[in-house]
């Protein structure tokens, strides 16, 4: 009649580590997760995850911090991620920085700044070249010229 805690019952997880917030939910505060969030919701805080898809049903209030995400929906605040694919209903209205990839629709709304941010790379020589040419004469004299070496002529054999 009654159920025992004491038995084992194998349970089946689901181990795809994607979330879904639904049309009627609504979230107060952070979100973090390692896995994958397709929010058509409304998350009203700031989210931290691997991987986010926001349907055009979803919004975001607050700063997100992904690898890779999808907009389709609303976002106000500042977006930081490694790939970002903007769809042609995305409304965004803060800053956009990204890492590697970035794609747009036409049609999408975004207002803010929109910048590839450094992925660890130094500087490339054509920067420095162009910051020492732009510092002027003084610079000129310290850069090294390469040695002319005069190259004997052969003559030809008749």
């Amino acid at each position: 009649m009654f159920k025992t805690f004491n038995t084992k019952e194998d349970k089946i997880l689901n181990h795809s580590g994607r979330s879904l917030v639904g049309e009627t939910l609504q979230i107060e505060g952070d979100v973090k997760s390692s896995g994958s969030v397709d929010v058509a919701g409304l998350i009203n805080g700031n989210v931290f995850v691997n991987e986010m898809i926001i349907t055009e049903t979803g919004s975001i209030r607050g700063t997100l911090e992904v690898k890779k995400v999808e907009i389709n929906g609303h976002v106000d605040g500042k977006i930081t991620a490694d790939s970002v694919i903007v769809g042609k209903n995305a409304v965004i209205k803060g800053d956009v920085f990204f890492k590697g990839t970035l794609k747009t629709e036409e049609g999408a709304d975004i207002d803010g700044y929109i910048k590839r941010i450094n992925n660890g790379k130094s500087n490339l020589d054509e920067e420095i070249d162009i910051e020492e040419i732009a510092q002027g004469p003084e610079m000129q004299k310290r850069i090294r010229k390469p040695k002319v070496v005069q190259v004997p002529q052969q003559k030809e054999a008749v």
